[in-house]
């Protein structure tokens, strides 16, 4: 009952008042865009939803018009050489997710659950197999977001996408005010601006690679040295 009517009410009493309060924020931000980088205000992903299904999720545009098309941040070799001077505020600020509000008003997205993954992202999609995380609707923000977000391994960020999965089909009061506590603990981490890495998931994955390989050549150095 909370899944299907009360959690989807709140999405629309939510997202209906988002627009209207922040409609002046959009108007700002999206000349703020423009004038940093002229062309379109918005940014369009294809992203998995509810079932696997895929949709067009909106953000503000943080990446410049010479950045590779279709191809997401994480998968750029470096990301910072592409994201506009407004972009870096956007994406610490988390401000390139309001046009999301758009999405959760037409239920392609709901305000707490587990992040759409990207298109292309196929080991987040069967971890979360492992856990029922894609067979509820994404959120704007969730139970991982607020544990670590980009700093978050895929295993360990499916993993909490599965624990909020148990909650929510517990359904009534106990899912309720944990959405509650998502949703608070998400204000907070904004407020710290926590949990942010350009490159996402891909570039943690390259720094821990490269941290590992740096350690190996020390080692190696050492222990040459201590042979000569």
């Amino acid at each position: 009952m909370y899944e299907r009517f009360f959690k989807r009410l709140i999405d629309i009493v939510f997202s209906v008042t988002g627009l209207i309060f922040f409609s002046w924020l959009y108007l700002i931000l999206g000349i703020l865009v423009f004038i940093d980088d002229p062309g379109p205000v918005l940014f369009k992903q294809k992203r998995i939803g509810k079932g696997k299904s895929t949709f067009q999720l909106h953000k503000f545009r943080s990446m410049k018009m010479a950045a590779p098309h279709d191809m997401p941040t994480h998968m750029l070799e470096n990301p910072e050489q592409y994201i506009t001077r407004v972009g870096v505020f956007l994406r610490k600020s988390s401000l390139d997710e309001l046009p999301q509000i758009w999405d959760i008003f037409i239920g392609k997205m709901s305000i707490i659950g587990p992040r759409p993954a990207l298109w292309n992202q196929d080991n987040l999609v069967m971890e979360r197999d492992r856990y029922g995380a894609n067979d509820i609707k994404p959120g704007l923000t969730g139970w991982a977001q607020i544990n670590g977000r980009d700093e978050l391994e895929i295993p360990v960020k499916a993993k909490l996408d599965g624990e909020y999965v148990k909650k929510l089909k517990r359904g009534g009061l106990p899912a309720f005010l944990f959405d509650c506590r998502c949703f608070i603990g998400t204000i907070f981490s904004i407020t710290k601006m926590e949990g942010v890495v350009e490159g996402g998931t891909g570039a943690l994955y390259r720094n821990e690679q490269c941290r590992s390989t740096n350690k190996a050549n020390v080692n190696d150095e050492y222990q040459h040295g201590d042979e000569g």
